[in-house]
């Protein structure tokens, strides 16, 4: 349901869509009357957005009494900016849309007016709002919110009959920007978001304050890093909002050399998609790790660029994304393309995109293996240190763990290239401690003015752990070799994507969505997609070991044993 676009600030950040900066900064309505016949794709869009804004109706807070009037909650009933600007920009764009079913709605209008006269009651007097999740009068959330506004504005504008719509919307825009020129951040992409949010109120009202302050953002230089990645890695949330507001600043303020960092990563994502469809979020340092999703959020980017490069590499990208994501998220980005109607270009001819490669990507802690129709990615500092993907089926997580002092889950600093693949490793010790040195005790027995480091070691265990990942035919073999202190329990854990079928295994019956493999081999099956994983080994059944991490809330499949430990797992 696309008014989740504007319900929080997590959901915003994700599917918010914005105005793009303009080849040339005279306003949208300036050429809207000469743009070419939309194309086929883009009227089911806008038929899609007509379908969607009913879903705001129940939303709407009909209270008289209440201050936000007119305005909109989110799930929790609360009325705020992020859900109301949300039905200011997809109300604007469709009662501005000559296609659309809401064209000149007069009971439309009225919403529109009532929602930007609440929306100017939510903004502080300093011109900031509040993200009721966390954060209070709170610069960033402004700028994610005028990725609304300023498109509202646009679209209501040059129609009649808004005028009073229209000087709600004006005086919440300068508002903000005032409050953009002063306002600090929490995260790195808050700079280029603020940059890109004044970008578009400069695009409006001109003014050199603007100009100055994305300047003295920009002068802290793009945070790309040798791989082709953002900081904070969030190829879920993030990485594609620093694309959309480079290019927004590219275009606004004349400043090609920001498309570089969207091209590099861009290139470098094509390297994080599965077979599916889907990208890989495992390495982000963000809210979105480990979740699962599409490459809808990359659309706009990979369009605009291919158009601009000529690159059939994004071309192809485009196609895969239109083939792999729900029309209707794609047409929560409907504005984007309503407003520059240069994206309705034929896309150029596709290149192939990357499907047959085994590359390192240190700065993000890990390497992606991919061979068609299956893809591995190897994490370093990371306890779900390796995932399968075959089609639509899979191993979203290979974890172990053993007994060993409470400490035995293993994790890898980093991920080696070997002759023969891969390897990760990790090292532990398990001492005891002797009795203080009689200076060191304290006089009152207070423990705290002695540290263990005081006392000296003893009986010193130790447990190696190497994991080696090399490729076979069909898929993968990994080997899981644990020496030093004999007879820890040990115990690994293959963690399935819920939705399949499992055989050649045996039901584990003091746990839901549990499993033993003690066979050579199982099978999850998704559909058509048939992932096989073997050999088996069940020596014990402590699926849960002291230190060891909790399962997670999806199908696993347990092996066990003891140290010496040596086993191998295919994956095909």
């Amino acid at each position: 349901m696309n008014v989740l676009k504007a319900m929080n600030r997590r959901q915003f950040v994700n599917l918010s869509a914005s105005s793009i900066g303009l080849v040339s900064i005279a306003p949208s309505w300036a050429w809207a009357r000469s743009a070419p016949q939309k194309p086929a794709w883009l009227l089911d869009w806008i038929r899609i957005n007509d379908q969607q804004l009913a879903n705001y109706r129940p939303l709407k807070v009909t209270d008289t009494s209440s201050p936000y009037a007119g305005g909109y909650m989110n799930d929790a009933e609360m009325p705020n900016p992020h859900t109301t600007s949300g039905f200011l920009m997809k109300g604007s764009m469709l009662y501005a849309t000559p296609e659309s079913t809401h064209f000149t709605s007069a009971d439309l209008l009225r919403d529109l007016t009532e929602a930007a006269s609440a929306l100017v009651k939510m903004q502080h007097s300093d011109g900031t709002i509040d993200l009721l999740d966390t954060n209070f009068h709170s610069t960033p959330d402004t700028a994610f919110v005028l990725e609304n506004v300023v498109p509202a504005y646009k679209f209501l504008k040059p129609m009649s009959g808004t005028a009073k719509a229209v000087q709600a919307i004006e005086r919440f825009i300068r508002q903000a920007g005032d409050a953009l020129t002063v306002g600090g951040i929490h995260t790195p992409n808050h700079r280029w978001v603020v940059g890109a949010a004044l970008t578009k109120v400069h695009e409006l009202f001109p003014d050199p304050k603007y100009l100055k302050r994305i300047d003295q953002w920009l002068a802290e230089h793009i945070d790309l890093d040798p791989d082709g990645q953002y900081t904070e890695k969030s190829t879920n949330t993030y990485s594609p909002i620093v694309n959309r507001s480079l290019i927004i600043m590219a275009r606004g303020i004349n400043k090609p050399e920001l498309l570089e960092p969207v091209r590099r990563n861009l290139m470098m994502t094509m390297y994080f998609v599965h077979p599916n469809g889907e990208v890989v979020t495992e390495a982000s340092n963000r809210q979105d790790k480990g979740t699962i999703a599409n490459m809808v959020r990359y659309y706009y980017c990979y369009r605009f660029m291919a158009l601009q490069d000529k690159n059939g590499e994004m071309a192809a990208m485009c196609r895969l994304i239109e083939a792999t994501c729900p029309k209707d998220q794609l047409a929560g980005y409907l504005d984007y393309f309503l407003e520059d109607p240069s994206l309705w270009r034929e896309l150029p001819a596709s290149k192939p995109l990357p499907v047959n490669y085994a590359r390192a990507f240190p700065y993000s802690g890990l390497v992606r293996i991919r061979r068609g129709a299956w893809d591995c990615t190897l994490l370093s500092n990371n306890t779900t240190f390796l995932t399968f993907h075959k089609g639509n089926t899979v191993l979203q997580g290979l974890r172990f763990a053993t007994s060993f002092f409470g400490k035995g889950q293993f994790q890898s600093e980093k991920v080696e290239q070997t002759p023969n693949g891969w390897a990760l490793r990790q090292s532990l010790t398990g001492p005891y401690y002797q009795p203080l040195p009689p200076d060191k005790i304290d006089p009152k027995g207070d423990l705290d003015k002695a540290p263990r480091s005081l006392r000296q070691q003893s009986e010193i265990q130790k447990l190696e752990s190497v994991v080696q990942v090399s490729e076979t035919a069909s898929g993968i073999e990994i080997t899981v070799t644990i020496s030093g202190t004999e007879g820890v329990p040990v115990t690994l854990e293959l963690i399935f994507r819920p939705g399949g079928s499992f055989s050649g295994v045996t039901k584990y019956a003091k746990r839901e969505n549990t499993w033993l493999l003690s066979g050579q081999e199982g099978t999850y099956t998704v559909g058509t997609d048939v992932l096989r994983f073997g050999t088996g080994k069940v020596l014990h059944k402590g699926i849960l070991l002291r230190g060891a991490l909790p399962p997670m809330d999806a199908p696993a499949v347990y092996i066990t044993g003891y140290t010496p430990f040596t086993h191998r797992i295919q994956l095909s």
